[in-house]
């Protein structure tokens, strides 16, 4: 996908060449063919861009909410304007089916577009309190890292409550799925964001990352990605103690109850854990079952992954395009390998490419049954079509294997609905949905425990990108 742009960073509100020659290119994971060539930053390129949203805070952070919000308006009509071309370039940089590319990848970005900016509308900017004065105001430079596998979903969930701050910023999206993140680029540069504001340098983790999250003049870090990775974040922040939001793995619990509707549910539970080939951190790949319903559980299961339609992610029919690439391809071979080496039951799919297939990344949508708690598979997030399911006596029981996890970003439960909170309260995860809701943009997304710290969406990730300051006697 050809853009004048893809060998450039943005820096200071225009295109500029970048201080070093590495190269890196952008694979298409469905042909396994390169389909762009982008420029790799290096530690003085991040440094030029942090030294641009430094110098351009200080005028920002005064300009007022209504006009940092009427920014965020132009940035919603020329996102809207892109959309085919952020579709078109996150079908190739990361192999979306276009149909989910469209409906799914582009749509989130504009949601997350739509709820800050309803959220800014009505958010507490001030507030006074007696003689004292609250003031919320954009924490300062903040450095921005978003995976792969929801490109415009993560930059929007980032960079739109970093503007309604009036924080600035430095953007470094997954080498792996860049191209979108050049297209948001050009999107803010058209939307006419101030010079300084938004800037983008293409990287690596361990060097343009790595600087973003220890320099001194970055005032907080947002990553989302995977829980070592954030580790390695969080270590590189601790010297100048900024404040670092994390959004990372997960291994979601999804307790189908003995009301539920166990067929129907377990359709519901695959089909969600499928979606994006089974490459989101809150997907329900942990499927808990009542003992008992192993013949009916199984069945659907296997008729629900069986369905989905693997091919040309140019096709608008296709529903489960490839993974990434070959490293995250590799990955998902070797854990299936250890689910049957373990014992578990192959209820459909298994090694290998799916049948008639001779290249590309993809694999196989599998299907575990009869896991037992301290499988491999049970135990670490896997990043690809693979579902475990996992049999229990009582719903107590349910509930402690559920929370045996380090993670804990999201959970599922389905059944009768009084039942169905009750057990939704008990379990140890950021965001629980009950009976298949529709997504929530405006509820708090992030994870407990080795899932991450802070919360995003709306109004939640707008007062992640605060400072809070209170003017003692200032109504006296």
């Amino acid at each position: 996908m050809a853009s004048a742009n893809n060998l450039k960073f943005y820096i200071n509100g225009g295109w500029v060449a970048p201080l070093g020659t590495e190269r890196m290119g952008v694979e298409n994971p469905a042909t396994e063919e390169l389909v762009a060539e982008i420029a790799l930053g290096s530690v003085a390129d991040a440094d030029r861009a942090i030294a641009a949203a430094r110098a351009a805070f200080d005028g920002f952070s005064r300009v007022p909410p209504a006009e940092r919000i009427a920014l965020l308006e132009r940035l919603l009509v020329e996102y809207d304007a892109r959309a085919e071309d952020f579709a078109q370039a996150m079908r190739l940089e990361m192999g979306a089916p276009i149909t989910w590319a469209r409906e799914a990848q582009v749509w989130a970005g504009q949601v997350h577009l739509q709820s800050t900016i309803a959220a800014a509308k009505a958010f507490p900017w001030e507030e006074s309190r007696g003689a004292t004065q609250i003031i919320r105001e954009g924490i300062g430079v903040c450095a921005l890292i978003t995976p792969w596998n929801w490109p415009m979903n993560q930059i929007v969930c980032k960079v739109a409550p970093a503007i309604a701050a009036g924080c600035t910023m430095v953007l470094k999206p997954s080498e792996i799925a860049p191209l979108s993140g050049i297209i948001w680029a050009e999107v803010c540069d058209a939307a006419g964001v101030p010079a300084g504001v938004f800037n983008l340098v293409n990287g690596t983790g361990p060097e343009v990352g790595a600087r973003l999250s220890s320099h001194p003049d970055v005032d907080m870090v947002s990553f989302t990605g995977s829980t070592r990775a954030g580790v390695q974040v969080a270590l590189n922040a601790a010297p100048t103690v900024k404040r670092v939001a994390q959004e990372l793995g997960g291994k979601s619990a999804n307790i189908i109850l003995p009301s539920a509707d166990i067929a129907a549910a377990v359709a519901q539970g695959v089909e969600a854990c499928m979606a994006n080939t089974g490459q989101s951190c809150d997907a329900p790949t942990r499927m808990f079952i009542p003992r008992g319903s192993e013949a009916v559980a199984f069945k659907a299961a296997q008729d629900a992954a069986t369905a989905a339609v693997i091919g040309d992610t140019a096709d608008e029919a296709v529903t489960m395009g490839p993974l990434v690439n070959r490293a995250q391809y590799d990955k998902v071979q070797e854990l299936i390998a250890a689910g049957i080496e373990e014992g578990a039951t192959v209820l459909t799919g298994g090694l290998g490419r799916p049948d008639g297939m001779n290249r590309g990344h993809y694999a196989q949508p599998t299907v575990f049954g009869n896991v037992m708690p301290g499988m491999v598979v049970e135990r670490e997030e896997i990043f690809g079509p693979v579902l475990v399911m996992l049999s229990y006596d009582t719903v107590d029981q349910a509930v402690a294997m559920a929370n045996d996890t380090v993670y804990g970003l999201a959970a599922y439960v389905q059944g009768e609905l009084t039942e169905a909170r009750a057990v939704a309260r008990r379990l140890m995860a950021g965001q629980v949905n009950v009976n298949g809701p529709e997504w929530d943009t405006f509820a708090p997304f992030g994870g407990y425990k080795q899932s991450g710290n802070g919360r995003e969406y709306a109004d939640w990730g707008i007062h992640d990108f605060c400072e809070t300051k209170a003017i003692v006697g200032y109504g006296e």
